[in-house]
């Protein structure tokens, strides 16, 4: 339960960054109200994830696939470009965050 709670977390903290450039520097109503919302949202689900995972474990999972989401995201719908240097940044930070998970102890 508490994975799917992280997922969660994941999921509508990538909506809340992708209301955040649709808000267009808080100049459009819904998606600036979408993103607090989402956002809201997302640190609870986070919150409650954290009664079971540990924090560094959690935390880089999140951040990790955040930004490969939201990189995804970014490619496909907004228009950035896809650049070498992106894809192995993005490699190397879900290779790091493989490495927390695997260093953790097993319960």
């Amino acid at each position: 339960m508490h994975w799917l709670l992280l997922a969660l977390a994941i999921v509508l903290e990538v909506c809340g960054t992708t209301c955040m450039k649709l808000s267009e520097g808080f100049s459009r109503l819904v998606p600036s109200i979408l993103l607090f919302v989402f956002y809201v949202l997302s640190f609870t689900a986070f919150v409650y994830a954290l009664k079971r995972i540990d924090v560094s474990v959690a935390y880089g999972i999140w951040a990790a696939l955040g930004i490969f989401l939201i990189s995804a995201i970014g490619i496909a719908y907004f228009k950035e470009p896809l650049t070498p240097v992106k894809v192995i940044s993005t490699v190397l930070i879900v290779a790091g965050v493989v490495g927390l998970y695997s260093s953790q102890p097993v319960r």
